[in-house]
């Protein structure tokens, strides 16, 4: 099935899908995560990545993890792909259509919540088999008691030096960093919506990484998410 017939259509909750991003300033998929739909309407789509899930994740041509290069050169080097397996508890995903973000959900064990993470993104655009996405390098931390600080403006400005985000894309995510302040700061949907007391269902299984998952990104342009 192809994004333009996907349109219209929701995932009922329990479906495997995948949440994928493509390289910054490329069109390949170097970010793929298979998730369990919660919930999809026409105002969210909620995602549970289950702990152990099966991942692919950028790592530079040596295999030297990616955070662990230091800034000056972190996206200048060759990059690959490496299968990988998500650790730690699980993160909730949540994401409204059109939005230029999506907001996670981390807890710590015996499901101690911890923060919301609004991910500055491109708005997902959806395919049969999930969401297509860019990440915006910036992001932005909050706290139950209404707080919150911004993540990685360092990665942000180097991203720009190094020529994957031009002045007029660095603009509107800044500009949609300013928006989800607002929303934060209005404590509106999701942070007053009670998700960090949301569990999945224990009969979930850990989803798999299907063949096919590095197929041709999907971008803005055929159905938003």
């Amino acid at each position: 099935m192809t994004a333009t017939e996907a349109n219209g259509r929701h995932w009922a909750p329990g479906t495997q899908i995948l949440w994928r991003y493509r390289e910054n300033a490329g069109n390949r998929v170097h970010i793929c995560r298979p998730v369990t739909v919660v919930q999809d309407t026409d105002e969210l789509l909620a995602a549970w990545l289950a702990p152990d899930t099966p991942c692919v994740r950028p790592v530079l041509a040596d295999g030297t993890p990616v955070n662990h290069e230091p800034l000056a050169t972190r996206y200048t080097k060759p990059r690959t792909v490496v299968r990988d397996r998500w650790y730690g508890m699980g993160v909730l995903k949540l994401a409204r259509p059109g939005e230029p973000w999506s907001v996670w959900l981390w807890w710590e064990r015996d499901w101690r919540f911890q923060n919301w993470y609004v991910n500055l993104e491109e708005p997902r655009t959806r395919w049969a088999g999930g969401v297509d996405s860019e990440d915006h390098f910036l992001d932005i931390d909050v706290y139950p008691d209404h707080s919150w600080r911004w993540r990685d403006e360092d990665e942000f400005a180097q991203a720009q030096r190094d020529g994957l985000m031009g002045p007029a894309q660095a603009r509107r995510v800044r500009e949609a960093g300013r928006a989800a302040v607002e929303a934060i700061s209005a404590w509106g949907a999701p942070y007053s919506e009670g998700w960090e007391r949301w569990r999945p269902d224990p009969g979930w299984t850990v989803p798999e990484l299907p063949e096919g998952w590095d197929r041709a990104p999907v971008r803005a342009g055929a159905t938003a998410s």
